[in-house]
């Protein structure tokens, strides 16, 4: 879809008083109940404010680029914060530094930098990443639950690559869409969809599924690679995939992927990156 149908608000213009911080964040997320605040337990978010405040002297409150659900990680998670511009002589490019001395272990700021209006972590993105790790149960260590999706064995990966390609271009995905969501429109963009075999730190075997898009409705990652996993393991065709997605109905989805082995990985801000999609489709 051209980028003028994302319907996104017009950014307000910054204060003269104020500087906008831009941080790239990654987080183990079994230790959360997701990204944002919560009310029933802690996000990142909470986190993040709380220590935030501490340095500053002042209240702070980070917007991220996107929320992530409870138990899913983050590689590359960025958000920004507006604070008075004399709220600290901290240089701005070292913020990161001194935000890691007081975080807990499970947070790692990656970076800090100084921006302006024209960023917004949320609604200047032009490209999320998402990539999920499977493996097979009987080959699993103790402690992959929280960082992989379990599965009874790892399926045929052409027959998951056939099922991934169908997913890119630009396509209505109520079939994934999470009875939760409040999306106006379940139309998205996907550039890229593909597995790939790989070895994890333990050099054990795992599938990486990598999926790049605008944008993601609530658990549709998780759900399109729940019901690839299953769908390969059953030896579904092609065919059998591509009917599911374009019957647009959430009754056949077959399962969500556990959230342990999805990673938020990128967000891209450069708006050159992804535009052969947008001239293909015009």
């Amino acid at each position: 879809m051209a980028r003028t149908d994302w319907n996104r608000p017009a950014l307000v213009p910054l204060d003269p008083s104020m500087k906008r911080i831009k941080m790239t964040v990654a987080y183990d997320g079994s230790a959360y109940n997701g990204w944002q605040c919560q009310s029933n337990g802690t996000g990142v978010q909470d986190v993040l404010n709380e220590r935030l405040s501490g340095l500053y002297g002042c209240e702070v409150s980070v917007q991220g680029s996107g929320r992530t659900d409870s138990g899913v990680h983050a590689l590359g998670q960025v958000c920004h914060y507006d604070v008075p511009a004399d709220a600290s002589s901290l240089p701005d490019d070292r913020v990161w530094l001194a935000l890691n001395a007081v975080l807990p272990y499970t947070i790692r700021v990656l970076s800090s930098e100084r921006t302006d209006g024209n960023f917004h972590a949320r609604f200047t993105t032009m490209a999320r990443e998402y990539k999920y790790f499977a493996a097979g149960r009987n080959e699993s260590l103790p402690f992959d639950w929280k960082y992989t999706g379990l599965y009874s064995r790892l399926p045929d990966l052409g027959l998951l690559n056939s099922y991934a390609a169908a997913l890119c271009g630009t396509h209505d995905f109520t079939t994934f869409a999470s009875a939760k969501d409040r999306s106006q429109s379940h139309f998205r963009d996907i550039y890229e969809s593909y597995w790939t075999d790989s070895r994890d730190r333990f050099s054990r075997p795992v599938y990486c599924y990598t999926v790049t898009g605008n944008a993601f409705m609530y658990h549709q990652v998780r759900s399109m690679v729940g019901t690839m996993m299953m769908m390969a393991i059953n030896e579904r065709p092609a065919q059998d995939f591509v009917s599911l997605l374009e019957a647009r109905d959430r009754s056949l989805a077959l399962t969500s992927a556990p959230a342990g082995g999805l990673y938020l990985s990128r967000i891209s801000y450069d708006s050159n990156e992804y535009l052969w999609f947008e001239k293909e489709g015009s």
